[in-house]
């Protein structure tokens, strides 16, 4: 059966190069090929959308990723860091309290001791918040991770589940905690400790096996979909009739563009919760002055959310003796006007001399991501459901684990698809990183 494809990110080609290129056609609003992992080169500097790197610690990814650059890649120790009213302190910072100045350090010992004493029943972890308070303490939750919370999520840590959290936060033991109250801990507690990223054009080097021989029509903006009659109605005039459909255009967006679509439907959609981000990518002439490949800043006054130095992950992204540090504002899902936009850049670079990243800026340009962070809001499991068991009409296949955040792929089997199917991040809705989109690809048939 032919395939067609709607969208030439990671996961739309992934799913292509499993299922035969030559089974395939995929088709691209933009004019070019990678979607969410796509590097975009400006003046001599090459800019990811956000701080990609790989982790995978999955072999079959590894060798994809590593063919794909001809096995030129950098793989080093990350070294990252938490910006907290002009302290550095290493990352995660539950594990290094003896950063935090005094007498917060105290403070936050105390409360993680004494919420560690407290008996804890499943009732009592009822959101995120509930989750942050006893296994940090309040003091520590609220001045950290609460915090970044509201600027990462744009949501307070109550309006969120726990299903998503995995082994994304650090959850420490109180030896663990103790002694990082008095020094440096001893080994990295970060759930990222080695990555890779290409020596040369950008993360979206990784795609390049990918996209071979694949069939793509950029230029290609959908207008419509009728599921019942398979059609596709593009902006430019084209019609195109599938045989099969594997959308991974995000999912609130997939649903608005189907005609006929209930009104319960439509507002299912619109209530899936997503942040939106603007990069602020600012150059300076002069080497990195902190070690640090990226950052997390807590001070509630910032614009800047994380820090990452692109010229840490490969001095290809620069020229040579200079820097290019991209700063991550999110925003609850909307747009920018560019006198906002201007007003952000022109403070990010404040904080940035503050913070001594920089001397002065050489150079600033931004860039708009609609779609950043699905929000995991306790409503999203019921709206979810409810547009998949709509859609399986129209011949979408149910999967058992299809309302999860994460998927583990160890002991996902094979999935066959139907006339309709999903893929991706925001095509299905939940929290995945480039080696699941992979991986989403490898298991349909």
């Amino acid at each position: 059966m032919n395939t067609t494809i709607i969208g030439a990110g990671l996961a739309g080609l992934s799913c292509s190069y499993h299922l035969g290129h030559d089974k395939c056609l995929i088709f691209e609003k933009n004019t070019y090929t990678g979607g969410h992992i796509f590097s975009h080169f400006h003046n001599g500097y090459v800019w990811d959308e956000g701080p990609h790197v790989s982790f995978t610690e999955n072999e079959y990814v590894q060798k994809l990723f590593y063919d794909s650059v001809n096995g030129e890649l950098n793989e080093f120790e990350c070294n990252v860091s938490n910006w907290y009213q002009d302290s550095w302190i290493p990352h995660p910072a539950q594990s290094n309290l003896y950063a935090i100045p005094e007498p917060l350090r105290s403070k936050c010992l105390k409360d993680f001791l004494k919420s560690r004493n407290q008996p804890i029943t499943n009732n009592d972890i009822l959101n995120y918040g509930d989750w942050l308070k006893n296994a940090f303490g309040k003091t520590f939750a609220d001045t950290f991770p609460a915090t970044y919370t509201e600027k990462y999520w744009t949501s307070n840590p109550s309006n969120l589940t726990t299903d998503w959290i995995g082994k994304r936060v650090f959850n420490p033991d109180i030896e663990t905690v103790k002694k990082g109250f008095y020094k440096p801990a001893e080994k990295s507690t970060h759930y990222i400790k080695k990555v890779r990223y290409p020596k040369e054009g950008g993360y979206v080097s990784f795609a390049k096996n990918f996209k071979q021989n694949s069939n793509v029509l950029n230029n290609h903006q959908v207008e419509q979909f009728d599921l019942k009659e398979r059609k596709v109605f593009f902006t430019n005039g084209t019609v195109h009739n599938y045989e099969r459909l594997i959308n991974t255009l995000p999912l609130n967006a997939f649903i608005g563009l189907c005609n006929s679509c209930p009104e319960e439907i439509l507002n299912a959609a619109k209530n899936l919760a997503c942040t939106s981000l603007l990069l602020v990518n600012v150059t300076a002439e002069h080497e990195s002055m902190t070690p640090y490949h990226w950052m997390y800043v807590y001070d509630k006054n910032k614009y800047s959310t994380r820090i990452n130095q692109v010229n840490l992950l490969s001095e290809c992204n620069t020229p040579y003796g200079k820097i290019g540090i991209q700063v991550e504002v999110y925003l609850s899902r909307g747009s920018l006007s560019n006198v906002q936009k201007e007003i952000i850049s022109k403070k990010v670079i404040q904080e940035l001399i503050e913070m001594k990243l920089i001397k002065k800026a050489e150079s600033v340009h931004t860039q708009f991501i609609p779609y950043a962070n699905v929000i995991f809001d306790h409503n999203r499991r019921e709206n979810l459901n409810y547009i998949l068991e709509w859609l399986t009409q129209f011949g979408l296949e149910r999967e058992d684990d299809d309302l999860e955040p994460t998927t583990t792929w160890s002991s996902k089997k094979n999935v066959k698809i139907g006339r309709l199917a999903l893929a991706g991040r925001y095509g299905q809705w939940n929290y995945y990183w480039s080696d699941d989109c992979v991986l989403r690809g490898s298991i349909l048939s």
